[in-house]
């Protein structure tokens, strides 16, 4: 399972990621100077109850996120999630609930994403979503002139 690039598109917040493969890069990729964070390593989910990791996330929306995950999820099932990066880094824990909607293999083999849709909405997701566009994003802040 790997998660690697971000970008937003229409008003979602999205997490892109697929494996090359050890050894199979593209040489662009082996000649870049930016750092890339691994988003694996920063925006994982866990289970609530267990605290197991049960994968990262694909994509998030204010409205639910996309999980990549090592198994099949069950769909039609509601989860207890957390969602959580490393050493804090970016704002606190969040705790949702969620109904898988649709699970499918990934393009990468042994990975699984699957449609999430809140519950609920609290104002802690949607400042999560909103502290993650402006974690990861590459676009430069402009402030309006009158």
């Amino acid at each position: 399972m790997s998660c690697s690039v971000f970008d937003i598109r229409n008003e979602h917040t999205v997490l892109r990621g697929r494996s090359t493969g050890p050894g199979r890069q593209p040489a662009m990729y082996k000649e870049r100077k930016i750092e890339r964070h691994q988003l694996q390593d920063y925006l994982q989910v866990f289970n609530r109850h267990t605290g197991k990791l049960v994968g990262c996330l694909g994509n998030v929306s204010g409205e639910g996120l996309m999980l990549i995950s090592s198994l099949p999820i069950l769909v039609g099932a509601r989860f207890d999630l957390c969602l959580k990066l490393p050493n804090g880094n970016i704002g606190q824990p969040i705790d949702v609930s969620a109904k898988c909607l649709w699970c499918h293999e990934d393009e990468t083999p042994g990975s699984y994403d699957s449609g999430f849709q809140l519950c609920q909405v609290s104002a802690e997701y949607l400042e999560f979503v909103q502290l993650l566009r402006q974690y990861f994003c590459f676009y430069p802040s402009y402030e309006a002139s009158a």
